[in-house]
């Protein structure tokens, strides 16, 4: 499945979190990550998170979608998240 996640923690979390993620998905914006995940890493990655966040002052929202190709995606401005792949 296509994964977004959006997260809003406090400063001292957001290292942890962001590394966390970056483990998982591509960093596409600040706060915000996508990728492919299969349903046990998407449980995996949500308990790791559990595990770092403060549920009463940090969130962390979860867009899920059955695959990418459901998905149009326009960018304003400059893509932060482009990656270039080299071979």
């Amino acid at each position: 499945m296509y994964v977004i996640v959006v997260y809003d923690v406090e400063q001292e979390r957001v290292g942890k979190v962001c590394q966390l993620l970056r483990r998982y998905l591509r960093w596409v914006q600040n706060s915000a990550f996508e990728g492919e995940l299969t349903e046990s890493q998407l449980e995996r990655l949500k308990e790791d998170l559990k595990a770092i966040i403060d549920s009463e002052k940090d969130s962390a929202y979860f867009y899920l979608l059955r695959d990418a190709k459901w998905m149009r995606k326009e960018i304003i401005g400059q893509n932060k998240g482009s990656v270039d792949y080299l071979l």
